[in-house]
């Protein structure tokens, strides 16, 4: 059975949501229903109309159960919600070399910003298995123009056709590249900061860890938005959340099904950093979480073990906010509010780090 979203033209779908966006508030909230409230927290109004408008158009992240219709599927969405492309910022086509070949990437450079340069290695998200350095191009945009810094963002290996740990070898690797050729990308090679969201918050606490770990450079921050860092035990919030929040326990065992190899120790520290049996001198994290996400208490745990470690960390619950938030910039509101404040976060973290 075909989905509105397959139905009805890109076109018209992104001028309906622009247009629905653009209703009165009122009229947005017959739109979305009466208020959402869980665990104390009422959801925004701009996510519960983004969530009843997903759900009028059967807008789903595993339901395909296809990899390759799926990635298909959020690159369509995404062009809907990230919105006009953020400008001044200059973009530059790179390839990484690794050991198992190269990966493409892309450098963002925003008007203003002279070598050297602090630098963020972005890894975006989608459960290891969707996403691209394209679906999150205006995030990385955004972070770099108002964060003040320029952005590496990375085109990691995905599964099922490269499963776990191709996509910790290839986040690595970008950040070994990126502080090798701290010269040639124009940034200070002690100013690297590493960071995504939610499977890229990840890849970026990972890295942090290995790094911190071993004998190599490590990085001098951590961006960690909405991060999964336990696949060990299932938190409140994975049950409170499981479904109807736009990331679903549906979607998240399709990832995992799809990332791990038979087999697989969950309790591997390249998958479950949380779980690492040492945290302790680990560069400054700024942890975000969203109130309606199921993997909110996680991340928080997290915060929490770094903190325990003495590491310096700053936790950003956005309370009435989903899961995937900041590739819905485009529409405004609090997706943009909040995301500006990740921003800023940066800024200062990167700054902060060049003292």
């Amino acid at each position: 059975m075909t989905t509105l979203t397959q139905r009805v033209p890109l076109g018209a779908q992104a001028a309906g949501l622009r247009a629905t966006f653009a209703l009165p508030r009122p009229v947005q909230r017959r739109i979305a229903g009466k208020p959402v409230r869980v665990d104390s927290q009422e959801l925004a109004l701009d996510a519960q109309l983004l969530l009843r408008l997903f759900d009028l158009s059967g807008m789903s992240l595993s339901g395909l159960n296809d990899p390759v219709a799926a990635r298909a599927q959020l690159d369509a969405s995404s062009s809907m919600t990230a919105g006009p492309t953020i400008q001044p910022v200059i973009t530059r086509e790179l390839r990484i070399p690794t050991p198992d070949g190269s990966l493409d990437a892309r450098l963002y450079s925003p008007a203003g910003v002279t070598a050297p340069a602090p630098l963020l290695v972005f890894y975006h998200g989608g459960g290891w298995v969707i996403g691209n350095v394209d679906s999150h191009d205006n995030v990385a945009r955004l972070l770099a123009k108002q964060g003040g810094v320029r952005v590496l963002s990375v085109n990691y290996r995905l599964a099922p056709e490269n499963p776990f740990p191709a996509a910790v070898d290839d986040a690595l690797a970008s950040f070994e590249y990126a502080h090798g050729h701290a010269a040639e990308l124009g940034i200070d090679p002690a100013r690297i900061a590493v960071g995504g969201d939610s499977a890229g918050g990840n890849l970026a606490a990972v890295v942090a860890h290995q790094t911190t770990r071993g004998k190599g450079p490590a990085p001098a921050f951590q961006l960690l938005i909405y991060p999964a860092v336990d696949f060990t035990t299932r938190a409140p919030s994975r049950d409170l959340f499981a479904d109807g929040f736009f990331l679903t326990r549906e979607d998240m065992d399709w990832f995992e099904d799809l990332y791990l190899p038979a087999g697989t120790d969950k309790a591997d520290e390249r998958l479950s950093v949380l779980r690492a049996a040492d945290l302790s001198g680990l560069p400054p994290a700024y942890v975000v979480t969203a109130g309606f996400d199921p993997l909110r208490d996680e991340g928080e745990a997290y915060a929490g073990a770094l903190n325990k470690a003495n590491v310096p960390v700053a936790l950003s619950r956005q309370p009435d906010l989903i899961h995937g938030f900041v590739n819905f910039i485009g529409l405004g509101g609090r997706f943009r509010e909040a995301t500006s404040e990740i921003s800023a976060a940066l800024r200062t973290g990167l700054t902060l780090a060049g003292r």
